[in-house]
């Protein structure tokens, strides 16, 4: 059985039909990373994954639980999946070790001091371990991204969803965040990333998958789709992000 399952998903905002009937799963242990253009429903997807965004229709089902049915316990389902977003959506008034048992105490109702240890823990999983006591306006962009993954990590995901967690960051800090989700992968977390990160992507993923308006152009491995694409559709595309200087001649 597929940690994650999704069936003939759609979901529209409106008139604009962002999801067009998108059959995708993910294994257990597998590093997914979605590309494609702004638009695509790459983040969209994300979102219906956990039940931010509610399909319209189709099904989501996570470790074999339907979360779409409106008999789930939705809440018991999300702890089984943790999400960092482009933003880091830190509490600015929490320390760090604080905004990492916030959620453990209040929703798994784990001890305070069960609850930081674990957080200590973590944190030292992503390099933070000295950074404890600060708060978030003390930390640059890529250690508040850190810190964010550290927190969904202390609530003991079967699954990590990334939202193009380096998009908001200065260029020079995208290598820490990439390392540790480097990390994350080589000790058999199950991820699904949406990214701009193609070098990310090709060395990391088992699996890349392309969309635009909606649908899934192709999927398979990393040295397929971005180095032998098939579809004329995915080639335009990683052209104009791998040589972005590259122009068209005229006809």
């Amino acid at each position: 059985m597929a940690l994650v399952e999704i069936q003939n998903l759609h979901k529209s905002f409106g008139s604009n039909h962002v999801l067009r009937g998108i059959d995708f799963t993910v294994e257990e242990g597998e590093v997914v990373c979605v590309i494609g253009p702004s638009g695509s429903g790459k983040s969209t997807l994300l979102r219906c994954v956990n039940l931010l965004e509610v399909p319209q229709q189709g099904q989501v089902f996570v470790r074999g639980e339907d979360i779409t049915d409106r008999d789930c316990h939705l809440d018991a389902a999300r702890q089984q999946i943790g999400m960092v977003f482009q933003q880091f959506n830190l509490f600015p008034h929490l320390s760090v070790l604080d905004n990492c048992t916030v959620a453990q105490t209040t929703v798994l109702k784990r001890s305070k001091a069960a609850a930081e240890q674990i957080a200590r823990d973590t944190l030292d999983r992503v390099g933070l371990s000295d950074k404890v006591s600060a708060y978030p306006m003390q930390l640059s962009g890529g250690q508040q991204q850190r810190v964010a993954i550290a927190r969904a990590l202390s609530m003991d995901p079967a699954l990590m969803l990334f939202d193009e967690p380096t998009s908001a960051l200065d260029p020079e800090l995208v290598g820490d965040v990439l390392t540790v989700m480097r990390k994350l992968a080589l000790d058999g977390m199950t991820m699904l990333v949406v990214t701009h990160e193609m070098a990310f992507a090709r060395e990391v993923a088992d699996r890349v998958v392309f969309m635009d308006a909606g649908v899934i152009v192709e999927q398979g491995p990393p040295a397929e789709v971005i180095g032998n694409p098939k579809e004329e559709r995915t080639r335009t595309f990683l052209r104009r992000v791998l040589d972005p200087t590259h122009v068209e001649p005229t006809p």
